[in-house]
């Protein structure tokens, strides 16, 4: 346990004096550092005297009373916090213990009502993927927004034409990417709408197709000389080094998507047997090979960085509160090792072609390629043989007219 340079705890006197000494430990387990964790103690103390001089329990810290601290402590000149967020990490341990009331929440239109049940239908019976969830619930939003101002208020009532109208409006300014998309999550919400007895037949059908020429675009991978200098910008000599290291060892190597990097547990990694699991698109759950070097890369993060806090998650924020990384956090770790090879920022799915076009480099076949990537479909993995330009220059007829 990390000491404070003085008693902290026991600068807190008033109402929240008994709950001091366990937030202190709240603080330092979820890894701040004690300079950090005494200001939050000190806010602690201000806000305990501020309760005992207008006689509020722990209770009646409501809202509107964290509202009136802030209010003063504005007008007293403090410096710390300068918005309610600074307060959260206090709000959330106390709520925590059960000794302040949770936050009221207001209740769900009945159409949010209703997007609330479209995403966890979304999720535990169709098994989607997060990202294709969040892009499926948001078309619905805009679906039900749209239909409500057309004034289409009841959705038993919809129509062939309310769904032909909408997808041509929308499409009008979309790229075809986007709206396929478009459609694909509206096929979705009219098959949920069946399902859940709203209309009496499926709409899912009804929705036009949209024209474009599937796979068309060339994958875009990296240089090996780019990616060996997104690896070497790492500084290993730090936590965050050898944290984010790990992270594009595996993007790289392995071509996860920045979601199963973010869903690794530290329970995923066999050592024994070079192992790790990787929970994929669907919630399939799969075995991987882990290259000795990627294992080197993991290995000298958890056992020189990771903080030992009870997480299950394999990479951890290296700033308070150290949790979860997210899959942001996997784009800015790319973007910022861009930024230190001096190459333009890529997305992070460019790491995963680049692992494709390296394997067709080395002569792997496209089933290989899609063994490794987990494709599902074998039009997935097909994309690749057009990177693969002298294989293609073999297959490809003269020019007529031209010296053969």
């Amino acid at each position: 346990m990390v000491k404070a340079r003085w008693n902290v705890p026991a600068a807190v006197r008033g109402p929240l004096a008994a709950y001091a000494v366990g937030f202190w430990e709240e603080l330092v387990g979820q890894g701040y550092a004690p300079r950090s964790a005494e200001t939050h103690l000190l806010l602690m103390a201000r806000m305990s005297r501020w309760m005992e001089l207008v006689t509020l329990k722990p209770a009646d810290l409501d809202a509107g009373r964290v509202d009136e601290f802030m209010a003063l402590s504005h007008d007293t000149g403090a410096h710390f916090p300068k918005s309610v967020t600074g307060v959260a990490p206090l709000l959330d341990f106390l709520r925590g213990l059960g000794v302040v009331p949770l936050p009221s929440v207001a209740p769900l239109s009945a159409g949010e009502e209703l997007l609330a049940r479209f995403g966890s239908y979304l999720r535990h019976e169709r098994g989607l993927a997060d990202g294709t969830i969040v892009n499926h619930v948001h078309v619905a939003r805009v679906f039900i927004r749209t239909m409500a101002d057309a004034d289409v208020q009841d959705l038993e009532a919809l129509s062939v034409a309310d769904v032909n109208g909408f997808v041509v409006a929308e499409c009008r300014e979309r790229t075809i990417a986007s709206a396929k998309n478009l459609v694909t999550g509206l096929r979705a919400l009219l098959r949920f709408l069946h399902v859940e007895g709203i209309t009496p037949i499926s709409l899912s059908g009804a929705v036009p197709t949209v024209s474009g020429w599937t796979g068309g675009g060339l994958p875009r991978g990296v240089d090996a000389v780019s990616v060996t200098r997104l690896l070497a910008g790492c500084d290993r000599r730090t936590v965050k080094g050898r944290r984010d290291f790990a992270i594009l060892m595996i993007l790289t190597r392995l071509g996860l998507r920045a979601g199963e990097v973010v869903a690794l547990e530290m329970g995923d990694l066999d050592w024994p047997r070079g192992e790790v699991l990787v929970r994929g698109k669907a919630r399939r759950m799969e075995r991987m090979p882990l290259p000795a070097d990627v294992g080197e890369a993991i290995a000298a993060y958890l056992c020189r960085g990771r903080p030992v806090n009870g997480d299950s998650a394999l990479f951890l924020r290296v700033v308070a509160p150290q949790r979860r990384i997210t899959v942001g956090g996997i784009s800015v770790i790319v973007h910022a090792a861009c930024a230190r090879a001096g190459i333009a920022p890529i997305a992070t799915h460019r790491l995963r072609h680049t692992v494709a076009s390296e394997l067709l480099r080395r002569g792997a076949g496209l089933s290989e390629i899609g063994q490794v990537l987990r494709h599902r479909s074998h039009a997935s993995t097909a994309r690749y043989a057009k990177v693969d330009t002298e294989s293609l220059r073999q297959l490809a007829r003269p020019w007529p007219g031209s010296a053969s």
